[in-house]
């Protein structure tokens, strides 16, 4: 459905993308990850048509951004940041003025709106002006002018900005949704977002694309990545310190002794392509029998999105 190749986009001196390549398949939601400035939002402009890249290509359902443009528009739903409303129009009569934009044939005009209202749950309110509704209401309306033409795909930046729990839930679901029958690209900050609608993630850096695939693919090549936990009897913190070298573990480890005598202790285990529990559990437990340790309890903490973002951007807080 969409392929980039190569994409480099310059203002002037300034190069904001910086060789950006990636696909996009049919019925996938594909999450743009990445602090302010890395590139996210030119690269979606550049899909849209609204920006021509310095060098590269992106194609729309084969047909070339560059070339042919207006075709391109035919087949996508946009939604930017700022969502484009007019306040004193009702919300029908916004929807009737984007269906005349998108040159919808006046047969199928009014089937159009309401398959729009429908899926956006604004049925009750296609008669309200716009200037009167709630934050999720208004991106709902955003959303609707975006899927009134029916495109295929959909690009979406930053939809969930500014709304309350209760609204983000809403759009989430709707979006969850149109993305079992669209191509959905969606852009945000709030990594529970990601995790919640998005089948791969694309994250961005300065330009470049920091790491690409299922967030589990990318934990994958994360080396040493997955933290362990154990409560265990031994001979005190300084002996099993001591005793922990010999596993070979990444540093610093930490062990902390409990009231009853116990020791809390986590790590991260080193190297090895194959990180599955049973195999790395194996060798944890054959290490504490060696060494004379008794295991209470073993737990195994997988990366998340969150330390993935937090390793490949250096961001030190991220949206929640």
């Amino acid at each position: 459905m969409i392929a980039v190749q190569g994409l480099t986009k310059r203002y002037g001196p300034i190069e904001a993308v910086k060789n950006v390549s990636f696909e996009v398949g049919k019925d996938q939601v594909l999450g743009f990850l990445g602090p302010n400035g890395a590139g996210k939002t030119t690269v979606m402009k550049i899909l849209t048509g609204y920006h021509f890249p310095s060098e590269g290509t992106a194609l729309v359902e084969g047909i070339s951004v560059q070339e042919n443009p207006v075709e391109v528009k035919r087949r996508i739903g946009y939604l930017p940041e700022s969502v484009p409303l007019y306040g004193d129009l009702t919300v029908d009569e916004y929807l009737s003025f984007i269906a005349d934009a998108r040159l919808i044939p006046h047969g199928g005009r009014n089937q159009a709106i309401e398959a729009a209202l429908a899926a956006c749950g604004l049925e009750y309110m296609a008669g309200k002006r716009i200037e009167t509704l709630s934050k999720g209401y208004k991106q709902r309306v955003g959303l609707a002018q975006a899927i009134i033409h029916d495109p295929p795909i959909l690009i979406l930046d930053e939809p969930t900005t500014g709304l309350d729990p209760n609204q983000i839930i809403e759009i989430r679901s709707l979006i969850k949704d149109l993305g079992k029958r669209k191509t959905v690209i969606l852009s945000t900050h709030i990594l529970q977002e990601v995790e919640a609608v998005c089948s791969q993630v694309l994250i961005l850096n300065e330009g470049r694309i920091a790491a690409q695939g299922r967030p589990e693919e990318i934990a994958g090549t994360m080396k040493g990545a997955d933290t362990w936990e154990l409560t265990l009897k031994g001979d005190g913190v300084q002996g099993v310190m001591e005793r922990l070298s010999r596993l070979g573990v990444s540093l610093p480890p930490t062990a902390e002794a409990e009231p009853d005598g116990t020791i809390t202790l986590s790590f991260a285990v080193m190297g090895g392509d194959n990180r599955t529990g049973t195999i790395d559990g194996e060798r944890i437990f054959d290490w504490a029998v060696s060494e004379g340790l008794k295991i209470l309890s073993m737990n195994r903490k997988k990366i998340s999105l969150e330390d993935i973002f937090v390793k490949l951007t250096g961001e030190e807080e991220v949206s929640s």
